[in-house]
């Protein structure tokens, strides 16, 4: 079971850009966090970091194929307010997808309330700092869960 987690523009400058609204650690700080969590959950986690718009929705067509993906969770970054394009592309990934912000999104300037991402995923986070990726990634373990007590409720019964 695997976790795609994408990140979009300017994450990578995590504990360098604006510090009193994403805090002072890392990107990698992150990945780290991700990665301790994963083994936590006993799954594998991929993590993905893109300045390009393009780039992310590539990642997203190719997960499409990647069968061992169980969701996916996105901090679109700058493009939650205005790409279409990586709208289209989570819609066309059929597992639960979950948008997360380090910040909350909501309290801040009036043109980052607006997202044209979250409609195509499950489930949104916004706040919760780094935890958020944790808790978007309990989410979708516990998704992938259900679907299997689904399956196996279908099958003693069939």
């Amino acid at each position: 079971m695997k976790i795609l987690v994408l990140n979009g523009p300017n994450l990578n400058f995590l504990g360098i850009r604006e510090k009193d609204i994403y805090g002072t650690a890392s990107y990698n700080s992150l990945v780290q966090m991700i990665q301790k969590k994963a083994q936590e959950l006993n799954i594998v986690v991929e993590c993905y970091q893109s300045n390009h718009e393009g780039a992310i929705i590539d990642k997203l067509q190719q997960s499409y194929y990647d069968k061992d993906i169980i969701g996916v969770v996105i901090n679109p970054g700058a493009y939650t307010h205005y790409s279409y394009a990586i709208h289209d592309a989570l819609r066309s990934v059929f597992v639960p997808k979950v948008e997360v912000h380090i910040s909350d999104i909501n309290s801040r300037e009036a043109f980052r309330k607006v997202s044209v991402t979250a409609p195509a995923c499950d489930k949104q986070i916004v706040g919760h700092g780094f935890d958020g990726y944790l808790e978007a990634m309990e989410y979708i373990c516990s998704r992938q869960m259900e679907n299997e007590d689904q399956a196996g409720d279908s099958a003693s019964r069939g």
